[in-house]
């Protein structure tokens, strides 16, 4: 039976789901048909049309590597969720009460945050412009809930549609994204070409990855059991760590962990944190990508600590193994919102866990850089330690890796 797109929205309004939307401006349409039918502020808690480069920077936190991909989409599905878990948070400050859903029944607590359905929905758009496009036609939708990452992508046929034609296929696959998170069983019956295919993608998550974005828990053991139990809540004393993204995996990571196990005499755990001070998190289709990189044997963790002052934390006596390059960051006061009072507490506070990194040196396109090279606070410098370039150097990054299109 076709559905007009006023009795769809409505039963999205009729669902408890509160979601914040973001959309490039391809898709945009997509937040007038949600407000023009009554009962939008039962759905609708913001949205945000980051339109400009810089705006999409600002709202990222962070230039993305491509401004239009799936990518790109799941990241600011992932800001929009952590936005509406923030205005539901709002909400019980403010002593918002229960709300209901007219057909379904279906009632949440809006006092308490985790029984609100919240959703972060997204859409980037490359579209018909007025100047020639070099790509494709293309658009890109990721919903974020607390269960699930999922994304739609679909390639437009060139030349073959007006910009208003494309809006309506980029506000409806938007449209329809947002029933999904409302548990709405309709779709928007897209115009597509023939030849044309939405490609769906979703990861459903763990209970324990749900609990590590929530913030529920810090830590996750995802590898190695024969040395970290399940739960990742017991682990070995002073142990030896290799944080990274891992985006990808490459052999210079590998090359550290061996070499880093030889010289401390026990085996390296890999850590990947979800969190970044200038990104959104991590998403489950990221998270499941970078893990699967790892064999089962080997020990891996996921975790919350941002900084290495919040790693110290976590891991006390641990040895970090790091690059020069990251090495040096620790030391800026700019990480420390140009703080040096700022920088030097959290530099201490890594000394006084017994913390101590081992540092590999890395060629930063300005020649190679090994400790001996950096400028260092006494405080930070007396507790690393070097390996020399003869046992190790390898010359990859993993920016490199995705700049060649091979991850």
């Amino acid at each position: 039976m076709t559905i007009s797109t006023d009795q769809f929205v409505q039963q999205i309004h009729d669902a408890p789901t509160r979601i914040v939307l973001a959309a490039t401006g391809g898709g945009s349409r997509a937040i007038a048909d949600l407000l023009e039918v009554p009962g939008a502020s039962r759905t609708l808690l913001e949205a945000f049309v980051p339109y400009s480069d810089q705006a999409m920077i600002d709202y990222l936190g962070s230039p993305p590597d491509e401004f239009c991909s799936n990518r790109t989409a799941r990241a600011m599905a992932m800001a929009a969720f952590l936005h509406a878990r923030k205005l539901g948070q709002t909400d019980v400050a403010l002593g918002a009460t229960t709300t209901q859903s007219p057909s379904s029944g279906l009632s949440g607590n809006v006092n308490d945050p985790q029984s609100v359905d919240l959703a972060g929905v997204a859409c980037t758009a490359g579209l018909l412009t007025d100047r020639p496009r070099r790509g494709s036609h293309r658009i890109h939708v990721a919903l974020q809930t607390a269960a699930l990452t999922a994304t739609w992508s679909l390639e437009l046929l060139k030349d073959r549609r007006s910009r208003p034609e494309e809006e309506r296929v980029a506000g409806w696959m938007l449209l329809n994204a947002v029933a999904e998170s409302c548990g709405v069983e309709a779709r928007l019956t897209l115009d597509l070409l023939e030849g044309e295919k939405v490609e769906e993608s979703r990861t459903t998550a763990l209970r324990p990855w749900q609990d590590l974005l929530l913030g529920k828990v810090e830590i996750v053991s995802e590898g190695g059991r024969a040395f970290l139990p399940a739960t990742g809540k017991t682990i070995p004393a002073n142990p030896a760590i290799l944080s990274g993204a891992f985006n990808p995996l490459h052999v210079g990571h590998r090359r550290i962990a061996e070499i880093g196990a030889d010289l401390l005499k026990k085996p390296v755990i890999m850590e990947i944190t979800i969190l970044n001070p200038d990104k959104p998190p991590l998403d489950y289709y990221e998270i499941d990508r970078r893990t699967k990189q790892f064999s089962p044997e080997q020990p891996l963790l996921l975790t919350r600590a941002a900084t290495f002052d919040e790693k110290a934390r976590l891991f006390p006596g641990a040895t970090f193994l790091v690059g020069a390059d990251t090495l040096r960051r620790i030391a800026m006061d700019r990480y420390y919102h140009n703080n040096p009072v700022a920088c030097r507490t959290c530099l201490e506070y890594i000394a006084q866990r017994g913390c101590h990194f081992l540092v590999f040196g890395r060629d930063l396109g300005t020649g190679f850089m090994q400790l001996a090279d950096l400028d260092l606070p006494e405080v930070l410098r007396s507790i690393c330690r070097d390996v020399p370039p003869e046992i190790f150097r390898e010359d990859v990054s993993s920016t490199g890796i995705r700049k060649s299109g091979a991850w």
